[in-house]
């Protein structure tokens, strides 16, 4: 495949031999076109489902029984070490608990470059779900060996399977589909995510797990989960590029391949993907470190678009609206039980909104979406300060306050909420996108930890003003992609890296470029 010379803009998505349609050949044979396989298929269902889903489990699971676990670990550290805490002490203790988490994401995200050129992107997936069962089982023994160094070591436990998870899994979804089928997959890792904070919400429900007496079943339930999928990892597929490009293991990245794609051996389609990886691994001598790809002007744009939108999905306030919701409900006239279930609405909304993804990311190309998601996003939180702000002055706007939640979570799923986590595999080559997709989940991760420690002190200073600034990020992301993102839907990395290998001085888009 041709490489455009650097800033040269694209008018369609070339089409390869991968991703066509069956086409006839000079000698009359059809052109195969890559199938949805067993193999495709359970490696996105059962890799979403038992790592996504229990990291977004973890997410979720530790607000309602909040207050039990709080009251239990001040009894257990005064029954083993006659340590009474006061409401302060107790207080960082939980501060503690609730971040080590994201801690353990932020050191799972720097180490996920070298594990994942290492172990391979299967490796990674593997480690994943052993610190996942282990963080499980330290959950379920916590409460019955009176230990509160298990729950946090549960808790650093999973946060390191986050930060692992949201360096590798893009990433690998997009190495084992066809470019045709990339944009199914691509939001498959959020939408896991979001799914596991609704189950959370479910379970930890008093009525579910949640209970004094059975909340450590309930941080613990995800385990079936990794268990079950987990099951059967030897039917999980290797990444072919990473095979054959950083392990020059040729033949077993072309039986990988013939699995993922339903070729039959010896087809032109088969060769033709072969031929790019071998002129791929012809460019690509080494992987990129870290450092390497800090380093890098040409990749100076792309990495700071990645980390840009990871790190502002979390500072665009999603996290602090599922927060702050519950009292929301409840200024708007709820009950109590009625604003714990409008919360849960909300979660469900998130999770619907969430699965239109594959839809339409198929369909729609990834620049509209994104600029019409933040935009609405900076509109309905400027409104929601504003009517929050003024929400005992005018009676209805209690109501307007729960709208515009609905309505910044649904219009949040369109791009910001899943265009994050995939955009660094379709923006970066093999050599450097382990390195670029670690910087970018750090970036994630760190902002999770800023919004957890800042969040209720600006709450306190600020009053409902501390969601302005929530809206000013997702007005700079608006302004970044409208002006630096460059259209990546059909096109192969090769194809986008040099669009945006000038930096700043970056021409992403030709004036009769298309939208969709």
């Amino acid at each position: 495949m041709a490489k455009p010379k650097v800033g040269e803009s694209l008018q369609e998505p070339s089409l390869t031999f991968s991703e066509a349609p069956l086409m006839a050949h000079e000698n009359g044979k059809q052109e195969e076109r890559p199938q949805w396989s067993w193999a495709l298929n359970w490696a996105a269902i059962g890799s979403s489902l038992g790592a996504a889903v229990p990291v977004g489990y973890c997410t979720g699971v530790m607000n309602s029984p909040a207050e039990l676990m709080r009251s239990w670990c001040n009894e257990t550290l005064i029954a083993s070490y006659d340590l009474n805490l006061s409401d302060a002490g107790l207080e960082i203790l939980w501060s503690a608990i609730v971040s080590i988490f994201l801690v353990g994401g932020a050191i799972g995200s720097v180490v996920g470059a070298t594990m994942a050129n290492r172990f391979g992107r299967r490796g990674c997936f593997f480690i994943c779900g052993l610190l996942l069962a282990l963080g499980a089982i330290s959950f379920y023994a916590c409460r019955p060996l009176g230990s509160v160094e298990l729950l946090l070591l549960g808790r650093m436990l999973v946060g390191l399977a986050g930060g692992l998870l949201t360096s590798f899994m893009s990433m690998w979804h997009s190495e084992i589909s066809a470019l045709s089928q990339r944009s199914t997959m691509a939001p498959l890792c959020p939408m896991g995510l979001t799914l596991g904070v609704v189950i959370a919400q479910v379970c930890s429900l008093r009525s579910v797990l949640g209970g004094p007496e059975n909340w450590h079943l309930g941080l613990a339930f995800y385990g079936l989960l990794v268990l079950v999928c987990y099951a059967p990892f030897r039917w999980y597929p290797e990444s072919p590029k990473w095979l054959f490009i950083v392990r020059g293991r040729k033949e077993d990245a072309r039986r990988q391949l013939q699995l993922l794609r339903g070729y039959t051996a010896g087809s032109a389609a088969l060769k033709a993907e072969m031929e790019e990886m071998e002129q791929e691994s012809a460019c690509e001598v080494q992987t990129s470190g870290l450092m390497q790809v800090l380093r890098d002007p040409q990749l100076r744009l792309p990495l700071i678009i990645v980390c840009a939108f990871l790190g502002g999905q979390q500072l665009s306030g999603i996290n602090a609206i599922f927060y702050y919701s519950v009292s929301i409900f409840r200024k708007a006239g709820l009950s109590s039980q009625a604003a714990e279930w409008a919360n849960l609405g909300a979660g469900s909304l998130n999770l619907f909104a969430s699965m239109l993804g594959p839809v339409l990311l198929e369909r729609v190309n990834r620049r509209p979406l994104m600029l019409f998601s933040t935009f609405f996003c900076t509109v309905f939180l400027l409104l929601f300060a504003v009517m929050l702000f003024f929400i005992e002055s005018y009676s209805w706007f209690g109501m307007g306050c729960i709208g515009c939640i609905f309505l910044y979570i649904f219009f949040f799923q369109f791009g910001l909420g899943p265009m994050p986590f995939f955009i660094g595999a379709e923006l970066f080559e093999l050599a450097t996108r382990p390195a670029a997709m670690s910087l970018g989940s750090l970036a994630y991760w760190l902002c999770n930890f800023i919004i957890g420690m800042a969040f209720p002190t600006m709450q306190n200073l600020w009053g409902a003003l501390v969601f302005l600034p929530f809206s000013v990020t997702c007005l700079l992301i608006f302004c970044l992609t409208k002006r630096y993102l460059p259209e990546t839907r059909g096109r192969d990395p090769s194809e986008v890296a040099p669009l945006v290998a000038l930096g700043f001085k970056s021409k992403v888009m030709l004036p009769k470029q298309t939208s969709i």
